[in-house]
């Protein structure tokens, strides 16, 4: 009996990523904002009661739900090792030279036995717009179709991008950092999550003060 195999994207429900927003195939957006941690251990008391009361506050003056996702990523250390074998090699003092390398073995043989684990956080904000449906509105007309679809495309992604501008406002109010995801990083945070045989992390978040 032969047993036909379904490509992976059926279940997928994206449809595309286009100007920086997830299109579902049911009509949704949603949009992914990369947010940096916050480490409340080197905070006081006082500090840490105030960002947890801050972040309590966001999230109750939100008027729609949001999803936190954090990603566990093992880091990939070989640049790291390039980038000390080149300044070896670009050493003239023997002794740092020795240095150097039995830092790299150090290094090396640490990473080799223990998985070195980096965090990344997203937030997703979506917008769905349940008024429109397959059996009435654009949908259904073929021969209005792409222009009505544009202008119904170009609505959401106003009211969504309202949403996010709401969240990024109440996360930096929180002490955090945020980024909103073009369509390129979107693209690679999906290939990624879907291949985590990759030692690559999703996102370079450097930018962000982690």
């Amino acid at each position: 009996m032969a047993i036909s195999a379904r490509p992976t994207q059926d279940f997928v429900p994206i449809k595309e990523v286009r100007g920086g927003t997830i299109v579902l195939k049911d009509g949704g957006l949603r949009a992914v904002i990369a947010v940096s941690s916050v480490n409340l251990a080197l905070k006081s008391a006082d500090e840490q009661l105030a960002t947890i009361n801050q972040f309590r506050s966001f999230l109750n003056s939100l008027s729609f739900p949001i999803q936190i996702v954090t990603q566990s990523r093992r880091l990939d250390i070989r640049p790291y090792l390039l980038m000390l074998d080149g300044k070896m090699k670009d050493q003239r003092e023997p002794l740092l030279r020795l240095q150097t390398a039995g830092y790299i073995s150090f290094i090396r043989e640490f990473t080799e036995q223990v998985a070195i684990m980096r965090k990344h956080f997203y937030v997703v904000v979506p917008y769905n717009n349940y008024g429109i449906t397959k059996s009435g509105g654009f949908f259904s007309s073929k021969a209005k179709g792409k222009e009505i679809e544009k202008a119904n495309f170009e609505e959401r992604q106003t009211q969504l991008d309202e949403r996010v501008n709401v969240v990024i406002g109440g996360l930096e109010g929180c002490g955090v950092r945020t980024e909103r995801l073009k369509t390129e990083e979107i693209i690679e945070l999906f290939y990624k999550t879907f291949n985590p045989g990759d030692a690559q992390p999703a996102i370079h978040m450097e930018t962000l003060g982690q």
